[in-house]
């Protein structure tokens, strides 16, 4: 517990022995009346003197009719009444007090625990940066680490900014910021991300970013500014709550004074004490605490536990968007496929594969194109660039290079052609590189997009989920794209799209759909951050996806894994269904309960429970909202 929640716990503990003890004390005597009293008024203040003081400061500020105003009025009145009668029996008003600060105290551990899921996350920002200068290690802020540099990252140390290994290789936890607890081996020439932590070995890492734009700082700014971008069910809370309290206030005063002055006009007993007191009733009964906390505590509650498992939703009105996804439109490279080309199958014509892959890395060996990158690790040996003479790189068609005294053409199809030969159509769908030597066609390697191990499940889970249609958007050729959608399960896909068409695309989608329903559209390259823009929700990659598209997505999948798309959709949906759980509730019970309190049914215990009852139960109902097991059923909205 926190330091002012003990103090409360300690106002309660102490409130409760004296309530208790005055229940030993007999009546009869002025002695015992007074001993009586004094105790009741010490328990009733001990435990309530911050109700009481945020009741009097209401009064001269804007929030006059809140919760507080309702307990200090009702509990005094209580308190009044059975003085008038000559009582000394205070404990209704000790007990209503006594309980509403118990839901109180609960309520701020709810709080507390739901918080831990977000605020952990700012366990992420390094203290300092281990600056390689001169030979020597200085420690330094992060924010002051100029681009370029060297830091020095031992074990157990968190990366203070984003990077490449450039010595030393090691294991670093990433669960922190993509919410999967396998490490990662990091090696040279591999990248790495602030807020991760070093696990083994001894890391040289150059900078990459300046700390203000780092992994580490972005994630840690969504997180703040997620709670200002509130939901319609919040929204409607405030209103409610805005309107409400000031009704039932007036209420309570009407069914204080009408009933005993119209009795008297008619000439029977005005029994004014009789109607105070189920005012009073009334206006515990009317507290709108369980759904002013409740509320926004599942919302909180959700947000921490997406963030946990590495799903960060920069706010509970997209988390509620999330909860009525009917289609998702996937990018592919990237994010259905891994983003990184290999070679999926080589055919010789009249050569080894060996003297294939070798000319092809040859005459690739000054290109930084992807599909020259896996060409290279398909030969698996260093070329040797002394033996690469002449290199002509022909735009849209390919190369043409003189190799160890042979004339070696690498392209596409159109390159062969235009050399007068008759290129192979692979089976297998992907790039295909064809090689010419000495004017003579001598096979083609097959270079393909692999798609994620968990793309099939994504979608599969997504339509489990009762999300109508999955979308593949690409601008990849037809043959490709259809042979990833149809690998992937996709509905639909729609190929050779530029960032407009994409939009189009998605606006067109969007206009085939139902009103209430929304569509979600997951990418993670700078091309897809109009599209991302133009979604009802935009989704985007973030450990493999370019600022930008971060920057313009409204849920960011921290380790890049398409299935946790599901998985956001899944928890929205439980979170969802709790708040509406707590709406109905909250309003049913008290409206049951003010009915029979106005009528004399209901006295200041049943007050108390639809009060803090109802809070106890709606909060006990949000924090459900932290968890959503992998085995627990599908929920469709």
């Amino acid at each position: 517990m926190t330091k002012k929640q003990k103090k409360l716990f300690v106002r309660i503990l102490i409130a409760a022995v004296l309530f208790v003890a005055l229940k030993f004390i007999p009546d009869g005597g002025t002695v015992l009346y007074v001993l009586r009293t004094g105790l009741s008024f010490l328990a009733f203040v001990t435990v309530g003197y911050d109700v009481l003081r945020k009741a009097a400061l209401g009064l001269f500020g804007t929030n006059i009719f809140s919760e507080n105003l309702l307990m200090s009025v009702a509990t005094f009145g209580a308190i009044v009444l059975e003085a008038v009668g000559g009582g000394s029996d205070y404990s209704e008003a000790i007990a209503v007090m006594l309980l509403y600060q118990i839901g109180e105290l609960f309520q701020s551990i709810a709080v507390g625990k739901s918080r831990k899921s977000i605020t952990a996350l700012m366990d992420i920002r390094p203290d300092a940066a281990n600056l390689l200068k001169d030979g020597e290690v200085e420690t330094v802020s992060p924010d002051g680490v100029p681009i370029g540099s060297l830091i020095l990252i031992r074990p157990g140390e968190k990366i203070p900014l984003d990077g490449s290994v450039v010595s030393g290789s090691s294991t670093v936890n990433t669960s922190a910021l993509t919410g999967e607890s396998v490490p990662r081996t990091v090696r040279e020439g591999d990248g790495v991300i602030s807020g991760c932590i070093n696990l083994t070995g001894t890391l040289t890492v150059k900078t990459e970013r300046e700390f203000a734009e780092s992994t580490v700082s972005k994630i840690l700014d969504l997180v703040e500014n997620a709670s200002s971008r509130k939901s319609r069910s919040e929204d409607f809370t405030a209103k409610f709550a805005k309107y409400y309290t000031p009704a039932v206030v007036f209420s309570a005063l009407a069914l204080a004074l009408l009933p005993p002055a119209v009795s008297a006009l008619l000439g029977g007993e005005a029994a004014f004490g009789v109607w105070i007191y189920r005012a009073l009733t009334f206006l515990v009964i009317s507290c709108p605490c369980a759904l002013v906390i409740s509320v926004p505590l599942t919302f909180f509650a959700g947000l921490g536990g997406a963030g946990r498992e590495g799903i960060l939703i920069k706010g509970s009105n997209y988390l509620e968007t999330l909860s009525r996804v009917k289609t998702a439109v996937f990018d592919k490279t990237g994010t259905l496929t891994e983003g990184v080309f290999e070679v999926a199958e080589i055919l010789p014509d009249g050569i080894s594969e060996e003297e294939l892959l070798f000319c092809a890395a040859h005459a690739e060996v000054d290109s930084t194109h992807p599909i020259a990158a896996s060409i290279a690790r398909a030969y698996g040996k260093p070329t040797d660039r002394a033996l690469v003479r002449e290199v002509k790189e022909l735009a849209g068609h390919g190369v043409i290079a003189e190799i160890d005294g042979k004339t070696v053409a690498i392209g596409n199809a159109k390159l062969m052609k235009t050399l007068g030969l008759s290129p192979a159509v692979p089976a297998k769908v992907g790039t295909v590189a064809h090689v010419a030597i000495d004017g003579a066609y001598r096979g083609c390697l097959v270079i393909s997009d692999k798609v994620k191990p968990t793309a099939k499940a994504a979608l599969s889970d997504l339509h489990a989920l009762g999300v109508g249609k999955t979308v593949i958007l690409t601008g990849d050729a037809k043959q490709t794209a259809e042979a990833v959608a149809a690998q992937v399960g996709a509905d639909e896909v729609k190929s050779e799209l530029l960032p407009d068409g994409k939009v189009e695309a998605v606006e067109t989608l969007l206009s085939e759909m139902k009103k209430g329903e929304k569509l979600a559209f997951v990418g993670d390259g700078i091309n897809d951050a109009p599209v991302l823009s133009r979604a009802d929700v935009g989704v985007a990659m973030g450990a493999l996806g370019s600022d930008a598209a971060i920057e313009a997505a409204d849920v960011v999948l921290m380790d890049d894994d398409p299935k946790k798309m599901a998985r956001a959709v899944k928890i929205s949906r439980k979170c969802l269904a709790i708040v509406y759980e707590n709406i109905v509730f909250a309003i049913a019970v008290k409206l049951a309960c003010l009915l029979l309190g106005a009528l004399g049914y209901a006295d200041m215990w049943a007050a108390i429970f639809a009060d803090v009852g109802v809070m106890v139960l709606a909060v006990l109902n949000a924090i459900r909202a932290l968890r959503v097991k992998e085995e627990n059923r599908i929920v469709k909205s």
